[in-house]
C-alpha cells in the first residue's frame, strides 16, 4: 500500500472555542476520557495518553498555533513503546469558524516512514483509516453536548 495519510473532516455545532478547549487535550483521541481532566498542550511537551482497551501511547505537542491549528506525534503502532521520528505519525488538527459551527479537519501522515516492515505499516494504516470516524463521531458529541 503506498498511502501515508488519511484525512478527515466535521461540521460541529459548537464555537471555535469550545472545539480548540477539547482538541487541546494531548491524546483525546486515544486516551480514556476520565485521564483527560485538566490536560492542556503545551508547545514540546509530551503526555503519555492511556487506553484501558489499547494501551498507553506517548503524545507529544509538536505544534500550537491558537485557536486554529494543533498538532501532535504518537506512536499508535507501537503501544508503549518511547517516541522517536520512525516510529510516530503526524497528527494535524485545523480549526475554521463557520458563522456559529466549527468546521475540523484531521489529518494523519507519515505511515510510509514508519521503521516497520510493510505490513505493520499497511494495518496501522488500515486501522487508523476505520478509528478516525469513531474518533470524530465521539469527538463531535462531546463538543456538541458540552456546556458553552
Amino acid at each position: 500500500m503506498s498511502a501515508d495519510r488519511i484525512e478527515r473532516e466535521t461540521l460541529i455545532e459548537a464555537s471555535l472555542e469550545r472545539v480548540w478547549s477539547l482538541v487541546t487535550q494531548p491524546g483525546f483521541w486515544v486516551a480514556d476520557e476520565a485521564t483527560l481532566a485538566g490536560t492542556v498542550a503545551k508547545e514540546g511537551e509530551s503526555v503519555v495518553a492511556k487506553n484501558s482497551q489499547y494501551g498507553e501511547f506517548p503524545v507529544q505537542v509538536e505544534k500550537l498555533e491558537p485557536p486554529t491549528y494543533v498538532a501532535y506525534r504518537w506512536a499508535s503502532a507501537f503501544p508503549g513503546q518511547e517516541l522517536r521520528p520512525d516510529n510516530s505519525t503526524l497528527v494535524e488538527f485545523t480549526l475554521t469558524s463557520e458563522g456559529d459551527k466549527t468546521r475540523l479537519r484531521v489529518v494523519e501522515s507519515g505511515f510510509a516512514s514508519l521503521a516497520a516492515p510493510e505490513d505493520l505499516r499497511d494495518k496501522a494504516l488500515e486501522d487508523n483509516r476505520r478509528g478516525w470516524p469513531e474518533v470524530i463521531d465521539a469527538f463531535k458529541k462531546r463538543a456538541e453536548h458540552l456546556p458553552e
